[in-house]
Parts: C-alpha cells; structure tokens; sequence
C-alpha cells in the first residue's frame, strides 16, 4: 500500500499546489506552475511503479495539473490566456531539452560523480521530452478549444455562462486525456517496451487520468471562487 498511499498523497499536495500558486500569483503563478509540472512530469515519467493493482509510470498526475492549470485559466481569464500557457510550456519545454542535452557534451572532471547519472536519465529524457512536447502542443491546444466549444454550446442551451462548469470540466479534460494517453505511450515508449507493457500503460494512464480529472472539478468551482492577492478578477 506504501506506493497507493504516496500517490493520494501526491495529488492532495499537488492539487493544493494549484490553488495556492493561483491565490499568490494569479494567473502568472499559474503559468509559472504549468512549466514546472510539465518539465517534472517529464523527468517523472521515466519510473515504472506498480500501484492498485496496475503498472504505470509516474507523472500522470503532475500532467493531469497541467489540464486543471488551463482549465483555470479558460474559466477565469478565456481562451487567450489558456492558449498563452499552452505557448509558455511549449517554449519551455524546447529550452528545457538543449539545455539537458548539453550536459550530455561535457567532459566530466575525474573527481565528477554525477554525470554517469545524469546521463542515464537524460540520455533517455531528449526522446520523451521531443514525444511530450508534439504531443503536449496537440492536445493541450485541442483540450482548450474543447474547454470553449463546450461552454459555447451549454451557454446557448441555458442562456447562464456559469453554469455547467463540470460539463465543460470533464466533457474537455477526459477526451484530452485519453487522445494525450494513447498518443504519449506509442511516441515514448515503442521500441523500448513490447506491445502488451504499453497497451498496460495506455490503460494504467488512462483510468488514472479518469479519476484525476474528476477529482480536478471541485478544483476549478473553489478557483472560480479564488481572488489573486495580487490582481483582480473581473
């Protein structure tokens, strides 16, 4: 039970996290997390754990906040914001992989102890940061254009823009996240494990993603209620 209990943990604190950086920074916090748990996740990713009764790599939650981040984002500010963080992260995650991989050029000193480590993960982290940003860059884009045709089409329907927050909540993150699942596990992971590993990972991922975004709804309605210290929210 040690790894289950770590991972509630995880998304207690990390949920929490969301919130907190919102209530300090407002939306620049929320920015500023979104590069910080994408570039962590990415590193993360690479441990393999057994969990309830699963096989899944680590990560899933940091990459699920990134979906709550601009769902905050879209709820609060709208869609030019959330696609502002999508650009931010991007663009961070490209600086993130050159700078990694020159580390990688350096001739280590005799008395050096940590390149031989840092090369046995980053050697690994180029394919899957290279993997997580294409993706990343398709679905977070397709998950805030969903976040909106959603409200769009419930505002028309009940004529309130507040109201159906869970819809457009769960209706944008749970699509996203299983075409993020799918389309993450073939990029980083074929060739390096067999077929029946990454379908257990595709599924391991995705029931995680499930309850990670239903859990993430309640997040969103306490956010909406949030005011930054630092600005305003009209």
């Amino acid at each position: 039970m040690r790894n289950e209990i770590i991972l509630i943990v995880s998304l207690i604190f990390i949920y929490s996290s969301v919130l907190l950086w919102y209530k300090l920074f407002g939306k620049t916090g929320l920015i500023a997390y979104n590069v910080m748990a994408g570039i962590a996740a990415n590193i993360e990713v690479l441990i393999l754990i057994q969990a309830f009764g699963m096989e899944q790599t680590l990560g899933n939650i940091l990459f699920a906040s990134t979906f709550l981040v601009t769902d905050i984002l879209s709820e609060k500010y709208g869609k030019k914001e959330a696609d502002r963080a999508v650009y931010v992260g991007i663009l961070s995650y490209i600086t993130f992989v050159v700078i990694s991989q020159s580390w990688l050029l350096y001739s280590p000193a005799p008395t050096d102890f940590a390149q031989p480590l840092i090369r046995s993960i980053f050697s690994s982290t180029a394919r899957l940061m290279i993997a997580s940003i294409a993706v990343y860059a398709v679905v977070q884009k397709f998950d805030v254009w969903l976040y909106h045709k959603w409200w769009n089409l419930t505002n028309k329907l009940c004529g309130d823009a507040s109201k159906f927050l869970w819809l457009r909540n769960n209706g944008s993150t749970l699509i996203s996240q299983f075409l993020n699942t799918l389309l993450f596990s073939v990029a980083a992971f074929a060739g390096t494990y067999d077929l029946n590993t990454i379908i257990a990972i595709v599924f391991s991922s995705y029931i995680i993603f499930i309850f990670t975004s239903l859990l993430d709804t309640p997040i969103v309605y306490l956010a909406r209620k949030i005011t930054p210290l630092n600005e305003k929210v009209k």
